[in-house]
Protein backbone atom coordinates (compact mmCIF):
# COMPACT_ATOMS: atom_id res chain seq x y z
CA UNK A 1 0.00 0.00 0.00
CA UNK A 2 1.19 3.78 -0.02
CA UNK A 3 2.03 6.02 -3.04
CA UNK A 4 4.10 4.04 -5.34
CA UNK A 5 6.61 6.96 -6.20
CA UNK A 6 7.13 9.33 -3.41
CA UNK A 7 10.43 8.52 -3.35
CA UNK A 8 13.76 10.79 -5.13
CA UNK A 9 15.80 7.53 -5.47
CA UNK A 10 18.40 5.68 -4.64
CA UNK A 11 22.03 7.36 -3.20
CA UNK A 12 24.55 4.35 -3.14
CA UNK A 13 27.13 5.55 -0.37
CA UNK A 14 30.38 3.02 -1.52
CA UNK A 15 32.78 3.15 -3.81
CA UNK A 16 33.11 -0.72 -4.16
CA UNK A 17 31.93 -1.85 -7.27
CA UNK A 18 30.78 -5.39 -5.93
CA UNK A 19 28.61 -3.81 -3.18
CA UNK A 20 27.54 -1.10 -6.06
CA UNK A 21 26.64 -3.57 -8.38
CA UNK A 22 24.52 -5.20 -5.70
CA UNK A 23 22.33 -2.02 -4.59
CA UNK A 24 21.98 -1.07 -8.35
CA UNK A 25 20.44 -4.16 -9.19
CA UNK A 26 18.04 -3.61 -6.54
CA UNK A 27 17.36 -0.12 -7.78
CA UNK A 28 16.80 -1.42 -11.20
CA UNK A 29 14.62 -4.63 -10.32
CA UNK A 30 12.27 -2.48 -8.09
CA UNK A 31 12.44 0.49 -10.23
CA UNK A 32 13.83 3.19 -8.32
CA UNK A 33 15.68 5.79 -9.60
CA UNK A 34 19.52 6.19 -8.75
CA UNK A 35 20.69 9.03 -7.48
CA UNK A 36 24.41 10.71 -8.10
CA UNK A 37 24.16 12.70 -4.69
CA UNK A 38 22.44 13.46 -1.28
CA UNK A 39 18.87 15.69 -2.49
CA UNK A 40 18.56 19.06 -0.12
CA UNK A 41 15.03 17.94 0.39
CA UNK A 42 12.55 15.15 0.77
CA UNK A 43 12.34 11.61 1.09
CA UNK A 44 15.43 9.10 -0.49
CA UNK A 45 17.28 5.78 -0.14
CA UNK A 46 20.76 5.35 0.82
CA UNK A 47 22.58 2.43 0.47
CA UNK A 48 25.29 1.77 3.15
CA UNK A 49 27.96 -0.79 4.69
CA UNK A 50 24.40 -1.53 6.70
CA UNK A 51 21.93 -1.79 3.73
CA UNK A 52 19.39 0.06 2.73
CA UNK A 53 17.79 2.47 4.55
CA UNK A 54 15.25 5.48 4.44
CA UNK A 55 16.42 8.92 4.97
CA UNK A 56 14.04 12.30 5.20
CA UNK A 57 16.63 15.06 3.39
CA UNK A 58 16.15 17.64 6.16
CA UNK A 59 17.07 15.33 8.97
CA UNK A 60 20.17 13.52 7.96
CA UNK A 61 21.51 13.46 11.72
CA UNK A 62 18.98 10.73 12.04
CA UNK A 63 19.97 7.66 11.48
CA UNK A 64 17.81 5.71 8.60
CA UNK A 65 15.10 3.49 9.02
CA UNK A 66 15.97 -0.37 7.46
CA UNK A 67 13.83 -3.22 6.92
CA UNK A 68 13.32 -5.18 10.27
CA UNK A 69 13.97 -8.35 9.32
CA UNK A 70 17.82 -8.97 10.99
CA UNK A 71 17.42 -5.58 13.41
CA UNK A 72 18.50 -6.70 17.34
CA UNK A 73 14.66 -6.22 18.26
CA UNK A 74 13.90 -8.65 16.28
CA UNK A 75 16.07 -11.34 17.08
CA UNK A 76 15.36 -10.52 20.80
CA UNK A 77 11.23 -10.68 19.67
CA UNK A 78 11.95 -14.23 17.91
CA UNK A 79 14.33 -16.23 20.46
CA UNK A 80 11.96 -14.97 23.56
CA UNK A 81 8.50 -15.13 21.81
CA UNK A 82 5.96 -18.31 21.30
CA UNK A 83 3.31 -18.95 18.78
CA UNK A 84 0.74 -18.60 21.90
CA UNK A 85 2.08 -15.19 23.43
CA UNK A 86 2.13 -13.70 19.72
CA UNK A 87 -1.21 -12.45 19.30
CA UNK A 88 -0.59 -11.93 15.64
CA UNK A 89 -0.17 -16.13 15.38
CA UNK A 90 -3.63 -16.78 17.12
CA UNK A 91 -5.25 -14.39 14.88
CA UNK A 92 -3.70 -15.99 11.57
CA UNK A 93 -5.02 -19.58 13.76
CA UNK A 94 -2.01 -21.66 11.77
CA UNK A 95 -1.92 -24.89 14.24
CA UNK A 96 -1.46 -27.55 11.32
CA UNK A 97 0.53 -27.87 8.32
CA UNK A 98 2.25 -24.13 7.25
CA UNK A 99 -0.22 -21.83 5.55
CA UNK A 100 0.19 -19.74 2.90
CA UNK A 101 -0.46 -15.80 3.91
CA UNK A 102 -0.31 -13.25 1.82
CA UNK A 103 0.84 -10.04 3.32
CA UNK A 104 -0.88 -7.05 1.46
CA UNK A 105 0.45 -4.45 3.58
CA UNK A 106 4.24 -5.40 4.47
CA UNK A 107 5.38 -1.85 5.98
CA UNK A 108 9.22 -2.56 7.35
CA UNK A 109 8.76 -6.53 7.18
CA UNK A 110 8.04 -7.01 11.07
CA UNK A 111 4.67 -8.92 10.99
CA UNK A 112 5.96 -10.87 7.98
CA UNK A 113 8.50 -12.40 9.84
CA UNK A 114 7.26 -13.21 12.69
CA UNK A 115 5.21 -15.47 10.64
CA UNK A 116 7.77 -16.67 8.63
CA UNK A 117 9.59 -17.74 11.57
CA UNK A 118 6.37 -19.66 13.34
CA UNK A 119 6.21 -21.67 10.46
CA UNK A 120 4.01 -19.94 7.64
CA UNK A 121 5.15 -19.11 4.09
CA UNK A 122 4.23 -15.91 3.20
CA UNK A 123 3.73 -13.72 0.65
CA UNK A 124 4.87 -9.82 0.18
CA UNK A 125 2.70 -7.72 -1.86
CA UNK A 126 4.22 -3.78 -2.02
CA UNK A 127 3.54 -1.27 -4.11
CA UNK A 128 6.02 1.02 -2.80
CA UNK A 129 8.95 0.81 -5.28
CA UNK A 130 11.37 2.65 -2.37
CA UNK A 131 9.70 0.04 0.63
CA UNK A 132 9.54 -2.56 -1.81
CA UNK A 133 13.55 -1.87 -2.21
CA UNK A 134 14.23 -1.82 2.02
CA UNK A 135 12.72 -5.17 2.44
CA UNK A 136 14.19 -6.33 -0.56
CA UNK A 137 17.48 -5.56 1.04
CA UNK A 138 16.05 -6.72 4.24
CA UNK A 139 15.54 -10.10 2.49
CA UNK A 140 18.97 -10.60 1.11
CA UNK A 141 20.67 -9.65 4.34
CA UNK A 142 18.26 -12.68 5.97
CA UNK A 143 19.67 -14.95 3.21
CA UNK A 144 23.53 -14.69 4.56
CA UNK A 145 22.28 -14.69 8.11
CA UNK A 146 18.90 -17.14 8.13
CA UNK A 147 18.91 -19.40 5.33
CA UNK A 148 16.04 -21.06 6.61
CA UNK A 149 13.43 -18.29 6.94
CA UNK A 150 14.42 -16.69 3.40
CA UNK A 151 12.69 -19.79 1.80
CA UNK A 152 9.11 -18.56 3.40
CA UNK A 153 9.24 -15.23 2.22
CA UNK A 154 8.58 -14.06 -1.35
CA UNK A 155 8.50 -10.50 -2.14
CA UNK A 156 6.22 -8.64 -5.18
CA UNK A 157 6.23 -5.23 -6.52
CA UNK A 158 2.71 -5.24 -7.10
CA UNK A 159 -0.68 -3.33 -6.29
CA UNK A 160 -2.33 -5.35 -3.35
CA UNK A 161 -6.17 -4.33 -3.90
CA UNK A 162 -5.20 -5.16 -7.58
CA UNK A 163 -3.60 -8.26 -7.21
CA UNK A 164 -6.09 -9.76 -4.56
CA UNK A 165 -8.01 -11.47 -7.33
CA UNK A 166 -7.65 -15.07 -8.26
CA UNK A 167 -7.13 -14.59 -11.77
CA UNK A 168 -4.04 -12.20 -11.23
CA UNK A 169 -2.73 -14.68 -8.63
CA UNK A 170 -2.44 -17.36 -10.89
CA UNK A 171 -1.14 -15.08 -13.63
CA UNK A 172 1.52 -13.98 -11.46
CA UNK A 173 2.12 -17.84 -9.94
CA UNK A 174 0.92 -16.81 -6.56
CA UNK A 175 -0.62 -19.45 -4.69
CA UNK A 176 -4.60 -18.92 -3.00
CA UNK A 177 -3.63 -18.16 -0.05
CA UNK A 178 -5.05 -19.53 3.80
CA UNK A 179 -5.00 -16.36 5.07
CA UNK A 180 -4.15 -12.49 4.03
CA UNK A 181 -3.49 -10.47 6.59
CA UNK A 182 -3.36 -6.06 6.39
CA UNK A 183 -2.07 -3.89 8.64
CA UNK A 184 -2.78 -0.71 6.55
CA UNK A 185 -1.59 2.89 7.97
CA UNK A 186 -3.47 3.76 11.34
CA UNK A 187 -5.43 6.52 11.47
CA UNK A 188 -3.67 8.36 14.02
CA UNK A 189 -5.60 10.62 16.84
CA UNK A 190 -5.27 14.21 17.05
CA UNK A 191 -3.88 14.38 20.75
CA UNK A 192 -1.97 11.06 20.26
CA UNK A 193 1.78 11.04 21.31
CA UNK A 194 4.05 11.06 18.36
CA UNK A 195 4.21 7.57 16.71
CA UNK A 196 7.98 5.99 16.53
CA UNK A 197 10.71 7.44 14.02
CA UNK A 198 10.51 4.82 11.58
CA UNK A 199 6.41 5.16 11.28
CA UNK A 200 6.66 8.90 11.25
CA UNK A 201 8.60 8.60 8.38
CA UNK A 202 6.77 5.86 6.53
CA UNK A 203 3.73 8.00 6.65
CA UNK A 204 5.45 10.77 5.40
CA UNK A 205 6.68 8.42 2.36
CA UNK A 206 3.56 7.03 2.17
CA UNK A 207 0.68 9.15 3.24
CA UNK A 208 -2.57 7.84 4.03
CA UNK A 209 -3.96 5.08 3.24
CA UNK A 210 -7.23 6.47 1.52
CA UNK A 211 -7.87 3.05 -0.40
CA UNK A 212 -7.21 1.02 2.60
CA UNK A 213 -10.90 0.28 3.21
CA UNK A 214 -11.34 -1.57 -0.20
CA UNK A 215 -8.60 -4.01 0.57
CA UNK A 216 -10.94 -6.02 2.82
CA UNK A 217 -13.64 -7.03 0.09
CA UNK A 218 -10.78 -7.74 -2.20
CA UNK A 219 -9.00 -9.73 0.58
CA UNK A 220 -12.44 -11.46 1.80
CA UNK A 221 -12.76 -12.76 -1.77
CA UNK A 222 -9.40 -14.86 -2.39
CA UNK A 223 -8.42 -16.31 1.26
CA UNK A 224 -9.33 -19.41 1.85
CA UNK A 225 -9.77 -19.69 5.11
CA UNK A 226 -9.60 -16.53 6.72
CA UNK A 227 -8.50 -12.34 6.25
CA UNK A 228 -6.95 -10.99 9.35
CA UNK A 229 -7.10 -7.07 9.98
CA UNK A 230 -4.45 -5.73 12.19
CA UNK A 231 -6.03 -2.37 14.03
CA UNK A 232 -5.46 0.33 16.72
CA UNK A 233 -8.32 -0.29 19.66
CA UNK A 234 -9.73 3.10 19.18
CA UNK A 235 -10.07 2.77 15.36
CA UNK A 236 -13.21 1.43 13.56
CA UNK A 237 -13.22 -1.50 12.11
CA UNK A 238 -11.54 -1.50 8.31
CA UNK A 239 -14.13 -0.64 5.98
CA UNK A 240 -17.11 -0.50 9.22
CA UNK A 241 -17.75 -4.36 8.51
CA UNK A 242 -18.08 -6.13 12.32
CA UNK A 243 -15.27 -9.18 12.27
CA UNK A 244 -16.51 -12.89 13.41
CA UNK A 245 -14.14 -12.04 16.43
CA UNK A 246 -11.08 -9.79 17.76
CA UNK A 247 -8.49 -10.14 19.79
CA UNK A 248 -7.19 -7.27 21.53
CA UNK A 249 -3.71 -6.34 22.83
CA UNK A 250 -2.94 -3.26 24.42
CA UNK A 251 -2.82 -1.01 21.79
CA UNK A 252 -4.35 -2.83 19.22
CA UNK A 253 -6.22 -5.63 18.31
CA UNK A 254 -6.39 -8.07 14.94
CA UNK A 255 -10.05 -8.35 13.66
CA UNK A 256 -10.76 -11.58 12.39
CA UNK A 257 -12.63 -12.35 9.11
CA UNK A 258 -13.74 -16.39 8.98
CA UNK A 259 -14.33 -16.97 4.86
CA UNK A 260 -15.21 -20.89 5.83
Amino acid sequence: MGKPNSCLGLFVKSDVKEVKDVYYGIAETYQMPVLTHVPSQGVFLVADDRGVGLCDASLLKQAPVYAEFCSTEMQYRLQSSTVKSEIIMRAIGNKQAPWHVIDATPGLGRDAMIMAHFGCKVTLLERSSAVACLLADGLRQIKVSNGDVIQQLQLYLCDSIATLNKQILDEKGIASPDVVYLDPMFPHKKKSALVKKDMQLLQKLLGDDADADNLLPAALEVAKRRVVVKRPNYAEPLNHLPPNMSIKGKKYRFDVYFTI
